[in-house]
């Protein structure tokens, strides 16, 4: 189980349990087939700055789940959780485009990776 509560560093804490009653706390997680992967990424790639902004964290998310997906939207679910709000479930429309944007900038930097590599 994967629990959260609105006690952390930031206003949330996120815990994941197992049947034997052992607990780890997350900054950020992924569960599920390519668990491992998505975490790597997130662990590679996750600051305390990002967890700042929504934005950044949904972009980061999507970006992870574009590691074990096929791309597009159709493949992706999001739901947000906010301190004092109702759980939002993004629309399939709102997915779309920011895979589409995320898939963008993550073209840019490879393209500026290749430009500064052929550089050197």
């Amino acid at each position: 189980a994967v629990v959260s509560t609105q006690s952390g560093h930031y206003g949330r804490d996120l815990f994941q349990t197992d049947p034997s009653g052992t607990y780890h706390e997350w900054k950020a997680n992924a569960i599920g087939r390519s668990g491992k992967t998505v975490r790597e990424f997130l662990e590679k790639h996750y600051t305390d700055e990002i967890a700042k902004s929504d934005e950044a964290c949904i972009k980061l998310t999507v970006r992870a789940l574009l590691e074990v997906v096929q791309s597009g939207g159709k493949n992706i679910e999001l739901a947000i959780m906010r301190k004092g709000k109702p759980l939002e479930i993004l629309d399939t429309a709102t997915v779309e485009k920011l895979v589409e944007e995320t898939e963008k900038e993550r073209d840019a930097e490879a393209e500026a990776k290749k430009k500064a590599a052929g550089k050197s």
